[in-house]
């Protein structure tokens, strides 16, 4: 049993310039009280610094991580010029590079973003490992190391993800199971990458049939190019509703929602509230994006994602959530006090919500993982995105910042 902590001092969201002090036990929000209650067990004085949940990263490429050197720049440009016509073949420039996946490389670098990850507050990683013919199962079997190495300071939903497709990649689907039987935690999938309309179905089926086989969560990549005739997250959508697998999907990307017409988008959004599907968007890693404020204000659970880190897509990134909304706030011209606020939604109780974490909001009964931050308002905290005085884990302190 963990020992109990006050939080002393602490400024909350919405609650003004008041202070209260949040008590801790057995890993859960006990009590929040007014300042000058007595206290209990550790205190740790937030000296009025904002308070809030932990950091949730809703979509990571963790096997990947500082591997552009050996990936090379090619994919870079592919991915990230021409209004992103060319994903597909920026995917395929950077697949080579994955015969020389192995675990003994890719889990120390999984350690440097990790640690990284537990510095900037990040206690909760939604992180994919491709599996394919190249990669094999090494990323896997890297991230299902990391996760037990690091349980108790951050939570790793492990990914098995296809990322060179299903169909046009033979003895992806066998290997998908390996890794779902090696103990994956999520069924992964890029359906937009294979060649025509009844394949993208097809992989849509395949991936969504494993995970009712196996009984776990869906994470899927949708869409995720510049062409409006891409409608994957439309597929996926009507097999969750089939499946009866609301609450239990998530959809990353979906960048051509961009370009789809108002009619057409304003039908995709009354699907994904039928499917109970939220959207992880990453605009800082492509030049298109998920139409993030309009699926808010429709009532679609809309997550932020850090997703590459120094890779062939992306060559910057350091597990900083704040970081990552400071971006979208500029990327997505979210720059009025209601939108910070939405923003630090996503990168907290909304990415919770996608990922179907339960009990992350600072409240009685709550899991106790918090950040104590320098700053007192959600504005400064975005402007300067600095690491967290105090990260908490289940009610311990796992880092402290100067």
């Amino acid at each position: 049993m963990n020992e109990t902590m006050t939080i002393c001092n602490a400024r909350l969201r919405g609650r003004g310039d008041q202070l209260f002090d949040i008590v801790l036990e057995n890993g859960l929000i006990q009590r929040i009280v007014a300042v000058g209650s007595p206290h209990e067990g550790t205190m740790i004085d937030a000296k009025g610094g904002l308070t809030t949940e932990s950091f949730v990263n809703g979509h990571l490429h963790l096997d990947k991580v500082y591997t552009l050197a050996m990936a090379g720049q090619e994919a870079l440009g592919e991915y990230n010029q021409g209004g992103m016509a060319g994903a597909m073949t920026a995917i395929e420039r950077a697949a080579d590079f994955k015969t020389a996946y192995d675990e003994s490389w890719i889990l120390p670098n999984v350690r440097t973003a990790c640690d990284l990850a537990v510095k900037y507050g990040n206690t909760h990683i939604r992180a994919f490992a491709d599996v394919d013919t190249k990669a094999r199962l090494e990323g896997v079997h890297a991230l299902l190391k990391a996760r037990k190495e690091y349980r108790g300071r951050v939570d790793i939903q492990v990914v098995a993800f296809p990322q060179d497709g299903v169909v046009r990649e033979p003895g992806a689907e066998d290997l998908m199971v390996q890794a779902l039987e090696a103990g994956a935690d999520v069924v992964g999938g890029i359906p937009w990458i294979e060649f025509t309309k009844a394949d993208e179905q097809e992989h849509v089926d395949a991936m969504c049939a494993l995970a009712r086989r196996y009984d776990k969560n869906i994470s899927m990549l949708l869409d995720d190019v510049g062409d409006p005739e891409e409608r994957t997250l439309e597929m996926l959508c009507l097999k969750t509703i089939e499946l009866g697998w609301q609450g239990r999907t998530t959809a990353q990307h979906c960048r051509a929602m961009l370009l789809y017409n108002e009619n057409y988008f304003r039908k995709l959004t009354a699907l994904l509230k039928q499917a109970g599907i939220g959207i992880v968007a990453d605009p800082q890693t492509g030049p298109l994006h998920a139409r993030v404020r309009e699926l808010a204000a429709a009532g679609v659970p809309v997550a932020l994602g850090q997703d590459d880190i120094a890779d062939a897509y992306y060559p910057f990134g350091e597990c900083n959530m704040l970081q990552v909304a400071f971006l979208a706030a500029h990327l997505l011209w979210m720059m009025r006090s209601e939108d910070m606020e939405l923003l630090y939604d996503m990168i907290t109780v909304n990415a919770a919500e996608v990922l179907g974490i339960k009990g992350h909001r600072l409240e009685p009964g709550g899991t106790a993982d918090l950040v104590v931050l320098s700053e007192s308002d959600v504005y400064h905290a975005i402007w300067y995105h600095r690491a967290p005085r105090y990260v908490i884990k289940d009610g311990v302190v796992i880092a402290t910042n100067s």
